[in-house]
């Protein structure tokens, strides 16, 4: 007896499609994934039924046993997407799997039916509408989103469902463990499975690589790039659909995000780990071929050729002795995908990782940050923003590296929650230096030697600061008061940075439409905390208006403001 002739793989182009009702319990088909390499494998799969209603209302899925290497596999992490063909048809897209410690290799099938309504999403979509690139191209108000750390807290245990979304493992290459550590449970909240493994380190453009006409043919391992370079962070699943231009693929949502701008990328499979509880494809992204477009609750779509834009970010890290003379440097350079969200999540777990991997970390390490943010005005006159902090050990439970990336990427949340325009950064350029020592103060004491004075005097003032070991430091100064000072009492008032800074951005938190060169200049104008302040304070109603600040307003034009 002749042996069945093997199945052909499917390529890209049109395709017959078989409708939802006309898939029984009985029948036999193909599904296509890579186990290895790029080359996708057949495995026999058999439609066990429907479970109706299983993703939502009328979103019935179809259940399966995958069959062949699948049987050992189980279904993993990565085959999200997988084409199903029965007779030639396209069924639709292996996207769920037994919840856990499945014996067989159960699988839930997302019907294409569902998955081709995303590509009328893109169609339907208004000429106004604020998809990623015209937000580059234009400033259009933009509604405000969660914040970057603002989770819902569970009331309790959730009820464990039968079939779940196999994840889209989200893969983190040139990261430290610590950095996993640290960030997992945010990832976790956000619905990520995030692991080490699979590297994009080879991909240093955003520029479709030749070839790309003819990439991501269904089965295929497609990949979206939220971050390459020296680092990079992947998501990989396999292709439903292609044709010709757009592309299919998971069956499932990857963050939910909507319509987005994510570099899409061809993927390689190092291998599929076998296992009944946390089966995953290890895998790297290879070339850029396009870019994610859409992600919806029943699948992803990308367009062959297209090109996202990324910022490019530039990490100097300098080890200092004692002497501040420099011992050692290093530089990470890397790209970030950009999405109000994610960017300045992405923009501190990629600071907090460049500092972890130092031999030069230690527990007494002072870390001073100057970092320059170079935005596209876009007919707005923005001048970069300048930003400099320090932090040490302390009494704090958090570790200064991640307190300083989570001060890193509060003022990318600040800049791209702005409610009147969108950011558009070009670049990102920051400086870390290490200071071998704890570089605390505090102020102990601080007097002048005359009370009172004249308007026009200049008064001395000495302050004595408690450094964290070693002989208390000294100062003097004097304090010019200003010609015409009315009659009263007034305070010269010693303090950190935080202090001065904390009622200009109450208000600046308080007002919800100031708009993008607002945002810049108040971050612009924020003191650094490695300096002690001096102020002369006057007690008199102030207003603060945008990013200025108006002082000993007249009662009649203060009711004004207020209102």
């Amino acid at each position: 007896l002749a042996a069945d002739a093997p199945p052909l793989r499917p390529m890209a182009g049109p395709v017959e499609i078989m409708h939802l009702k006309d898939v029984k319990p009985g029948m036999k088909g193909i599904a296509w994934t890579v186990f290895q390499g790029t080359e996708p494998e057949a495995v026999p799969i058999e439609i066990v039924g429907r479970l109706k209603n299983q993703n939502g209302p009328n979103q019935d899925i179809i259940v399966a046993k995958m069959l062949g290497k699948a049987k050992v596999t189980n279904v993993a992490g990565g085959m999200s997407g997988s084409p199903v063909y029965i007779d030639g048809k396209l069924v639709g897209a292996v996207a769920l799997r037994m919840s856990t410690f499945s014996p067989d290799a159960v699988c839930g099938i997302t019907p294409i039916e569902l998955m081709l309504e995303i590509n009328d999403l893109d169609k339907s979509r208004p000429d106004d509408a604020r998809t990623p690139e015209k937000a580059r191209a234009r400033n259009g108000a933009v509604s405000v989103p969660d914040g970057m750390l603002d989770f819902p807290a569970s009331a309790g245990p959730m009820p464990q469902p039968m079939m779940v979304p196999i994840e889209a493992p989200l893969m983190l290459s040139g990261f430290t463990d610590s950095a996993l550590r640290e960030f997992s449970p945010m990832f976790q909240q956000l619905g990520v499975n995030a692991v080490q493994g699979g590297a994009a380190n080879d991909i240093h453009s955003n520029k479709p690589a030749p070839g790309w006409e003819h990439a991501l043919n269904p089965g295929d391992s497609i990949a979206g790039v939220l971050v390459d370079g020296d680092m990079s962070v992947t998501g990989l699943g396999t292709v439903t659909y292609n044709d010709g231009k757009r592309v299919l693929g998971f069956g499932h949502s990857f963050f939910n995000l909507g319509p987005v701008d994510i570099p899409m990328s061809k993927g390689e499979v190092i291998m599929t780990l076998a296992s009944s509880y946390q089966p995953n494809k290890m895998a790297n992204a290879t070339e850029i071929v396009g870019a994610l477009h859409q992600d919806r609750f029943t699948g992803i779509m990308g367009v062959l050729g297209a090109e996202s834009d990324m910022i490019p970010v530039t990490v100097k890290l300098r080890s200092l002795d004692d002497k501040e003379k420099l011992t050692h440097e290093k530089d990470f350079h890397f790209n970030v995908f950009v999405h109000q969200k994610w960017t300045p999540y992405l923009m501190m777990l990629t600071l907090y990782n460049s500092l972890s991997e130092l031999n030069e970390m230690a527990d007494e390490t002072t870390y001073r940050l100057s970092g320059k943010v170079e935005l596209d005005g876009a007919g707005l006159s923005l001048s970069p923003i300048s930003l400099s902090t320090m932090t040490a050990s302390g009494e704090a439970p958090m570790p200064p590296p991640l307190a300083m990336a989570a001060w890193w990427g509060n003022m990318f949340n600040r800049l791209y929650l702005n409610n009147v325009n969108t950011p558009d950064v070009k670049r990102v350029n920051v400086t870390v230096d290490l200071l071998p020592e704890r570089r605390v103060a505090t102020i102990e004491s601080a007097w002048v030697q005359e009370p009172e004075v004249r308007a026009g005097d200049s008064v001395p003032v000495k302050v004595f600061l408690r450094p964290y070991r070693g002989e208390r430091i000294e100062r003097d100064f004097t304090v010019k008061i200003p010609e015409g000072l009315a009659k009263g009492d007034h305070r010269i008032m010693l303090s950190d940075a935080d202090t001065v800074n904390r009622m200009q951005n109450m208000a600046g938190m308080m007002d919800r439409y100031i708009d993008l060169p607002q945002t810049v200049s108040l971050l612009n104008q924020e003191r650094s905390n490695n300096k002690l302040y001096v102020s002369l304070v006057e007690s008199t109603p102030t207003a603060y208006f945008d990013d200025k600040t108006l002082p000993s307003l007249p009662a009649s034009v203060l009711n004004v403001m207020q209102a």
